[in-house]
C-alpha cells in the first residue's frame, strides 16, 4: 500500500519534535521548537547526557534514601566523616546491598535504552576502552552523572531529617592500602558482569540488568563495611560535596574503581582475543560459534534442522565419536522428538548402534546455521512446507 507521507494529518505535541516530512530535508535533521534543526550527533549526545543524569539521579536517590534510613535506625553509633561506624549489623549490611543492587537493576533496565545505563565513571571508563561508546559520549555522560549525584545526594540531604550518613568511609580497621584493593577488585566484578551481559550481545542481553544488579549487590555484601562499598567514584564524591567534608583517602574511591575497570578491560580483551566463544560452544549459537558446523539450511526439512544442538552434539560432531561415549549424550528434545536433522548424515560406526547416534555435518556449502530467531520464526512456514 502506497501511503502519501505528506497528505497525513500530524498531531503536534508542544515541545515535541516534528516529524519530517519533506524529501529536501536533511534525514539527519530534526526541527525543534525555539532551537530548530539540531544534527542528530548532538542531539543524540543530549539524549544520552539526559537519561544518565536522570538515571544516576534516580539510581542514587534510591540507594542513598535507603542507606540513610539504615543508619538512622542504628541509634549511638559513632558518625565518622558522615558515615556510621559500629559494629557488623549484618541486617543493616544487606539492607544497604540490596538497595543499591536493586536500584541499579531497575535503573539500568529503565535507561539502558536511552543511554546504557551507566551511570558510574570507572563503567564509563571501562566502555571507552573496549570500543562500546565513542570517548566524547563518555566524557559528556561523566558529567551527566556527577551532577546526576550531585542532585540525588542534595535531594536525600534536604529531603530526610538528621545529618546525611551516606558517605563512604574506611571501616573495621581497613587501611587506605587495603582499602584501595577492596574498592579495585570489587569494581572489577562489577565491570566485567558489565561488559560480558551488556557489552557483549547475547540471547540473555535483556536480561543484563537483573545479572549487573546482583553482582553489584554480592560486592556490596563485600565490601560496604570495610570501604562502603563505593565501587563509584560519583557515589562517594556528592555526599563529600554536600557535606563538605573530604577524607585524606577520598582519592581510594577514584583510583580503585579505575584500576578496576582496567583490569577487567584487560582481561576481557584476553578472552576476545582468544575467541571465548568457541570454548564452550553452543550457549548462545552466534556467529563465532557456527563456523564450526556447516548444515545446508536451504534444505533443511524444518526449523528445527538448524535449531541450537545441546553441548553433547556439538561435542560429537567435532569428534566424530557417538553420542554415547560422549557425558550427557543425549540430543535436545527439539532435535530427538521434533524433527530429524535431515541435513545430516551418519557414519558407517554410527548407525550400526541403533540407540544413539551423533550427526555428522554434511557437505553443503550455504554457510552457518541460521540465528535462533530466524529459526523460531520459520517453524511455522516450513512446518506448512511438509
Amino acid at each position: 500500500m502506497n501511503i502519501d507521507r505528506a497528505s497525513r494529518r500530524l498531531i503536534n505535541l508542544p515541545f515535541m519534535p516534528r516529524e519530517v516530512l519533506n524529501d529536501t530535508t536533511d534525514k539527519n535533521e530534526l526541527h525543534f521548537p525555539l532551537i530548530g534543526y539540531l544534527p542528530n550527533k548532538i542531539r543524540n549526545h543530549f539524549v544520552a547526557m539526559s537519561g544518565e543524569f536522570a538515571g544516576t539521579f534516580l539510581f542514587l536517590f534510591f540507594s542513598f534514601s535507603a542507606t540513610q534510613v539504615a543508619n538512622a535506625a542504628a541509634a549511638g553509633a559513632e558518625t565518622n566523616n558522615g558515615s556510621l561506624t559500629q559494629i557488623p549489623n549484618t541486617g543493616t549490611l544487606m539492607f544497604i546491598s540490596l538497595a543499591f543492587g536493586f536500584s541499579l537493576a531497575v535503573n539500568a533496565w529503565v535507561f539502558f535504552r536511552i543511554s546504557g545505563g551507566l551511570f558510574n565513571p570507572a563503567v564509563t571508563l571501562g566502555m571507552g576502552l573496549i570500543g562500546a561508546i565513542s570517548w566524547p559520549r563518555a566524557l559528556l555522560v561523566f558529567i551527566a552523572q556527577i551532577f546526576g549525584s550531585l542532585a540525588a545526594s542534595g535531594v536525600v540531604s534536604a529531603l530526610f531529617p538528621g545529618p546525611l550518613s551516606v558517605s563512604t568511609a574506611l571501616g573495621g580497621g581497613t587501611s587506605v592500602v587495603q582499602g584501595l584493593f577492596i574498592e579495585m577488585f570489587l569494581t572489577a566484578e562489577l565491570v566485567f558482569a558489565i561488559f560480558m551481559l551488556a557489552a557483549e550481545k547475547h540471547k540473555g542481553t535483556f536480561l543484563a540488568p537483573v545479572g549487573i544488579g546482583l553482582a553489584l549487590f554480592v560486592a556490596e555484601m563485600s565490601g560496604v563495611y570495610f570501604t562502603g562499598g563505593s565501587l563509584n567514584p560519583a557515589r562517594s564524591f556528592a555526599p563529600c560535596v554536600i557535606l563538605r567534608n573530604f577524607p585524606s583517602y577520598h582519592w581510594i574511591y577514584w583510583l580503585g574503581p579505575c584500576l578496576g575497570s582496567i583490569i577487567a578491560v584487560g582481561f576481557f580483551r584476553f578472552v576476545k582475543t582468544l575467541e571465548y566463544e568457541t570454548a564452550n560452544p553452543g550457549q548462545d549459537f552466534n556467529e563465532k560459534e557456527a563456523e564450526h558446523f556447516d548444515f545446508d539450511e536451504e534444505n533443511a526439512a524444518t526449523a528445527a534442522d538448524v535449531a541450537r544442538p545441546d553441548i553433547s552434539t556439538i561435542l560429537s560432531q567435532q569428534s566424530g565419536l557417538p553420542l554415547s561415549n560422549l557425558s550427557g549424550g543425549i540430543l535436545s528434545p527439539v532435535l530427538s522428538q521434533t524433527a530429524p536433522l535431515r541435513t545430516a548424515t551418519m557414519s558407517s560406526q554410527q548407525k550400526a548402534d541403533d540407540s544413539h547416534y551423533a550427526p555428522t555435518a554434511s557437505s553443503g556449502d550455504d554457510g552457518p546455521f541460521r540465528d535462533a530467531a530466524k529459526a523460531e520464526n520459520g517453524l511455522a512456514g516450513s512446518s506448512r512446507e511438509l
